[in-house]
C-alpha cells in the first residue's frame, strides 16, 4: 500500500458544546475524542500526521503530541484548514487522509478502503467517503456517474428534487493523492455566500483538470460527528457497544452488557465475569477467571487471576491484587499491593499499604495513611489477622502471623506472631442505666 499521511482538522471552536474546553478534548470512554481518532490512524502506520488547530489551542497541541500541528489563522472553511497543513506535506507523494477531530468513531477498515481506492489508477485524484443515513436530512449528496466515478457533491440547499432523492450522503472525509493535493487545494476559491473555502470544491476542480474522484462507503454510526453534548453521549454509546462486544468475543461474560462501562484501555482476561453496573476507569487490567460483582468502580488497578471484587467495591489507582485475592462489599483499595489469597471482605479502607499473602482484614478496618500533609505506608505481614474496627496508624508494620484484636488503634509496630490489643478497660456501673432512665422521666414530667 502507498505511504499514508493524515490531516486532522481540529480548529473548530465547538460553541455548541457550551464549554471552555476545545471540542476535540471532550472525552469518550475516558479519552479525548481526537486521541481516539489518532489511535485509529496510528494503526495505518502513517508517515506523517498533521493536526490543524486554531491559534491559542495549546491544550490541543499538547494532547496530540508528538503529531505535528499546523495553525489555521482564521476560520475560513475546510479548504482553508487543509491549506494550513500543506507546508508540512511538501513533496509528499503518498495518500493523504483528511479527517475531522470531532468524528472519532471512524474505523480502520474504512480508512483502509479509502486509501485502497487511490491504488492503481493514477488518474484518481481523490476518494470521497459517503454513507447512507437512515434519515438523509440536509446532508450534501454525492452524485455518482454511470461509470462509478463521483460526478459532483451537491449541498442540500442547492440540490434539485432528484438530487435530494439520492441516498448517498457526503461525510466530508476523504483521501487525496499527495501529488495532486497542493494544486487542488490552492485552486479552491471563496466565491460563495460565506466567503469561505470549501474542501468539497476539489471534486469540481479535479474534473476540470481531467482527473476523476471515487466514492468509498462508510457506516452512519462510525461517521457520527460530535458537535454538542447530546452527540457526545451518542458517541459514548457507540464506543461502549463496540467494546462490550469485543470483550465478550474475547472470552469475558458481561451479565448485563448495557450496564457495564469500559474505558479505552480496559484489558479483560478469559473467563472473567462482570456483573451488572460495573464501571471501569482508565488503566485497568483484569486477569483470567476474575469475578467482578455488581456496582463496583475500578480505575488504575491490576487484578490477578481468580480474584473476586465486590459487590459495591472501589479500586482506586495503584491497587494491585494478586492471585485469588478477595475484596468484598463496601471496600476501598488505593495504592496498595495485596498478595496472594489476601482478604478484605467488607467495610474497610486500605490505602498506601502492603497486605501479605493470606492475611485477613476484618470489617471496619482502616489504614490511617494521611496526617493532613503527607502519606505514610502500612505493612501487614503474611498470614496476619486484623480484627474488626481496627485503625492502623501509619507508618506501622504488622508482622507475619500477628493478630490485632478487634477495636484496636495501633500506632506502633507489632512483632511477628504477637497479639496486639489496644483497648480501654471495660467498666461496669451496676444499676446506672436504671437510675439514668428514672432521672430522664422525672425531668420530662417536670417540664410537661
Amino acid at each position: 500500500m502507498t505511504t499514508i499521511a493524515a490531516i486532522i482538522l481540529a480548529a473548530g471552536a465547538g460553541t455548541r458544546m457550551k464549554s471552555s474546553k476545545a471540542k476535540v478534548l471532550h472525552q469518550i470512554a475516558g479519552r479525548p475524542m481526537i486521541s481516539h481518532l489518532l489511535s485509529t490512524v496510528d494503526e495505518m502506520q502513517p508517515a506523517r500526521k498533521i493536526v490543524v488547530v486554531a491559534p491559542h489551542m495549546d491544550d490541543v497541541r499538547a494532547e496530540v503530541a508528538p503529531a505535528e500541528t499546523a495553525i489555521q489563522p482564521e476560520a475560513l472553511g475546510t479548504g482553508s484548514a487543509v491549506a494550513a497543513a500543506l507546508p508540512a506535506l511538501e513533496g509528499f507523494d503518498g495518500s493523504v487522509l483528511v479527517l475531522f477531530g470531532d468524528c472519532p468513531l471512524i474505523t480502520l477498515e474504512t480508512l483502509q478502503d479509502m486509501a485502497a481506492g487511490l491504488e492503481g489508477d493514477d488518474n484518481t485524484a481523490a476518494v470521497i467517503l459517503g454513507f447512507e443515513p437512515e434519515d438523509p436530512a440536509e446532508y450534501g449528496r454525492l452524485v455518482v456517474a454511470e461509470d462509478g466515478t463521483l460526478d459532483a457533491i451537491v449541498e442540500y440547499a442547492d440540490a434539485s428534487e432528484a438530487e435530494r432523492a439520492i441516498r448517498i450522503c457526503n461525510s466530508g472525509v476523504m483521501a487525496i493523492r499527495g501529488r495532486h493535493l497542493k494544486d487542488l487545494i490552492t485552486s479552491i476559491d471563496n466565491n460563495n455566500a460565506k466567503n469561505e473555502y470549501y474542501l468539497t470544491s476539489i471534486v469540481e476542480i479535479a474534473k476540470a483538470k481531467g482527473l476523476t474522484c471515487k466514492v468509498a462507503m462508510g457506516d452512519e454510526e462510525e461517521l457520527l460527528g460530535v458537535n454538542n453534548r447530546v452527540q457526545l453521549a451518542e458517541a459514548e454509546a457507540v464506543v461502549q457497544k463496540r467494546w462490550r462486544v469485543s470483550a465478550m468475543m474475547g472470552g469475558a461474560t458481561l451479565i448485563d452488557p448495557a450496564s457495564v462501562f469500559l474505558s479505552h484501555d480496559t484489558r479483560l482476561g478469559r473467563d472473567v465475569v462482570i456483573e451488572p453496573n460495573v464501571v471501569f476507569g482508565p488503566g485497568v487490567v483484569v486477569g483470567d477467571g476474575v469475578r467482578i460483582k455488581a456496582h463496583s468502580h475500578i480505575e488504575g488497578a491490576v487484578i490477578g487471576n481468580g480474584a473476586q471484587v465486590g459487590p459495591f467495591a472501589r479500586l482506586r489507582p495503584g491497587a494491585v491484587l494478586a492471585e485469588d485475592v478477595k475484596i468484598g462489599n463496601f471496600v476501598e483499595i488505593k495504592k496498595s499491593d495485596l498478595e496472594k489469597g489476601a482478604k478484605v471482605s467488607h467495610l474497610s479502607y486500605i490505602g498506601d499499604a502492603r497486605v501479605g499473602a493470606e492475611a485477613n482484614i476484618g470489617a471496619g478496618t482502616i489504614t490511617c495513611n494521611y496526617d493532613g500533609y503527607d502519606k505514610y505506608r502500612t505493612d501487614i505481614g503474611k498470614g496476619a489477622f486484623i480484627g474488626s474496627n481496627t485503625a492502623l496508624v501509619a507508618p506501622v508494620v504488622i508482622g507475619d502471623g500477628a493478630i490485632v484484636g478487634a477495636g484496636s488503634t495501633v500506632a506502633r509496630d507489632v512483632e511477628a506472631d504477637a497479639l496486639a490489643l489496644v483497648r480501654a478497660e471495660q467498666v461496669h456501673k451496676q444499676g446506672w442505666a436504671e437510675r439514668f432512665r428514672k432521672m430522664k422521666l422525672r425531668l420530662k414530667n417536670k417540664t410537661s
